[in-house]
């Protein structure tokens, strides 16, 4: 408690700050008021009617060592004091604001000690006669003298429990500190005025989540997870609630010509308390290091320790890096071209950059796989790009992932790609993504309980990416009504999500629900932006049944493939839902032929469940390498 405070409690309307304690209560009922607000309106209460800058009240709640997003973190202070008191800016009762120049707290307080008033007024004192001058003037040194021991004892007094008072908080963060198990990363603010920028912040974000997934025994919510709160004003403790944080970091970033400014805050959200907070200013040169750095230090102050990597300290070219951070932002956001060629850029200016072949070896599998282009043209690329980024880094995640999907998904070996699967794990236990395709790895080898608990991991690490996957796995492997219950929570939550919706229309058909399924298909088309496929979806259902839908959406593939390629698979699927064996069998052989990755997934997929049963069925799964039932038995046995 500083020493110039006028008493230890302050009163103003039905509120009472204890300085000492830090405890604001109404009504006598304590309320929660975090450590940043308690400074905030102890300040204010202290220069009540005054202007207190914001330059004031950075001095007061930051250490001068340490520096944080000023602007924003200042706000929200202010916000969560103005909710705790129940007062409005626009038409303030206690907290004034002051635009651009800080605040003034313009209510009536009353100071005093221990519950008391202020002090009353003392009566002026009366003027000596002449014969008492000199006995007055002993009085007075005496007087003078034991008032000067008395300031001195109350200044100690104070000193010493501002002191404790400090140490007390240190204590209690280092506290909390190692009570966080789950920690979340919002998404950096880009504060450089550039919106072209966004992918140097979001770029930022992702690396800072992928060092921080190191840290041991702390689970860190994925980048897909947190992304969803990119530019969301929300209250921190309804975001961390909706992640499953206890604690969260932000902050900002910006990008001026040749120089990086990152300022960061580390806050323990049940109880609004700061924990850690500063600012790193670095040349772009040094932005991975600086990624490291930032991760470190964090890991201390939550008391634990970020995982040693044999990984070498590598120089990585700055326009490379940008490129590669471009291409990271177009890739995930559904622009395939452009990461390509963000990524060639990248390995252009800096052949041997690890993660821009990763991530363009993930282009080229994820558009074989999704069906958008040729194999035999791309699959070269796919294994060239993937191969050689294992070769150039394995102490890292992302070439392990992407040399696990080419061998799951091109190369049809299990072994290795759960190998490759596991040990991008290994390196980082926090990548939604890799669970999810362990899940397909080990469906392959007919591991169905395994691949529904790997789904589930993929599903707890990041909730935010597929939600439509652990109801699609659990259908896989039969388990309906799991399968259609978990769906239809993820719609409470995600009503809009198509993809959803689309595969509960699959669920819905599995269980021979076929009115039902067409009701989701034509809802889900309608949520897409297209209403005539909607009310197409409902008339070929109306005049045909399930037979009359599923004959329309093959035909509407057929004119789609006279413009664009459409794998095989496509039309083997089309004819599944037919139930038209003979069909069925010609496309996933010419399938075969070609090669296509998602033959690997042919026993699990839920719209040829129906032809398991099927010889000709049954020897193209064993010419794939799958594992069938009675297979897996016997190697148990």
């Amino acid at each position: 408690m500083p020493a110039n405070y006028p008493g230890q409690r302050a009163k103003f309307g039905t509120f009472t700050l204890d300085v000492t304690s830090g405890e604001l209560r109404k009504h006598g009922t304590k309320l929660r008021l975090g450590e940043q607000p308690f400074q905030i309106l102890s300040l204010l209460l202290e220069r009540r009617g005054e202007l207190v800058s914001r330059e004031e009240l950075l001095k007061r709640l930051w250490p001068s060592d340490t520096f944080v997003d000023f602007d924003h973190g200042l706000n929200s202070a202010i916000r969560r004091l103005r909710d705790a008191l129940g007062d409005q800016q626009e038409e303030p009762r206690w907290v004034e604001t002051v635009p651009r120049r800080g605040y003034r707290f313009i209510g009536e307080v009353e100071w005093g000690t221990n519950g008391a008033g202020i002090a009353a007024k003392q009566p002026e004192p009366r003027e000596a006669p002449e014969q008492e001058h000199n006995e007055a003037g002993k009085t007075g040194k005496r007087t003078r003298k034991r008032n000067a021991i008395a300031i001195a004892v109350a200044a100690a007094l104070v000193v010493g429990a501002w002191f404790a008072w400090r140490l007390a908080g240190e204590r209690r963060n280092a506290s909390l500190a190692a009570q966080v198990k789950a920690l979340a990363v919002l998404p950096l603010e880009n504060l450089s005025g550039d919106a072209k920028q966004e992918y140097f912040a979001d770029g930022m974000t992702d690396e800072l989540i992928t060092e921080l997934a190191k840290t041991k025994g702390v689970r860190v919510i994925s980048r897909t997870s947190v992304m969803q709160y990119k530019s969301v004003r929300r209250p921190l403790r309804e975001i961390a609630k909706e992640l499953g944080a206890d604690a969260i970091v932000e902050g900002t970033v910006a990008l001026n010509g040749s120089r990086v400014r990152v300022r960061v805050q580390l806050i323990h959200v049940a109880t609004d308390t700061h924990l850690w907070a500063q600012s790193y200013e670095r040349d772009v040169n040094d932005v991975m290091e600086l990624q490291e750095e930032l991760a470190r230090n964090i890991a201390v102050e939550l008391k634990t320790t970020i995982a040693p990597t044999a990984r070498k300290a590598k120089r990585i070219d700055p326009q490379a890096h940008e490129n590669y951070l471009k291409g990271r932002y177009a890739f995930l956001s559904g622009n395939g071209e452009a990461s390509r060629e963000y990524f060639e850029k990248a390995i252009a200016l800096q052949p041997g950059y690890a993660e821009a072949y990763s991530g363009l070896a993930d282009y080229y599998g994820a558009g074989i796989v999704g069906g958008e282009l040729d194999p035999k043209k791309a699959v070269p690329e796919w294994e060239k790009n993937a191969k050689k980024a294992l070769e150039l880094d394995a102490t890292i995640a992302e070439p392990h992932h992407s040399v696990a999907a080419l061998y799951f998904f091109y190369g049809w070996n299990w072994k290795k790609a759960e190998e490759e699967e596991r040990r991008s794990i290994e390196l980082n236990p926090n990548i939604s993504e890799a669970y999810h395709l362990l899940s397909y790895i080990l469906f392959a080898q007919n591991r169905v309980a395994e691949a529904v608990e790997a789904q589930r991991r993929a599903t707890e690490v990041d909730p935010f990416a597929r939600p439509w996957a652990m109801g699609y796995v659990l259908t896989c492997a039969e388990r309906y009504t799991e399968a259609e219950a978990e769906l239809r929570r993820e719609l409470e939550m995600r009503p809009t999500n198509t993809d959803v919706r689309d595969t509960l229309a699959t669920v819905l058909l599995a269980e021979k629900r076929e009115k039902e399924s067409a009701e989701e298909l034509a809802d889900s088309a309608r949520r897409d932006g297209d209403p005539a496929y909607a009310v197409a979806i409902e008339k070929a259902f109306a005049d045909g049944g399930n037979a009359g839908l599923q004959q329309m959406r093959l035909q509407r593939l057929e004119l789609y493939a006279k413009k664009a390629y459409v794998s095989p698979i496509a039309f083997a699927f089309a004819y599944g839902r037919l139930r038209d064996k003979k069909r069925t069998m010609e496309w996933l052989e010419k399938a075969y032929e070609e090669h296509s990755p998602r033959l690997v997934r042919m026993w699990m997929e839920p719209e040829w469940k129906w032809m398991h049963g099927e010889p000709e069925f049954r020897v193209l799964a064993k010419r794939v390498g799958l594992v069938l039932p009675e297979e897996q038995l016997s190697t148990r046995q």
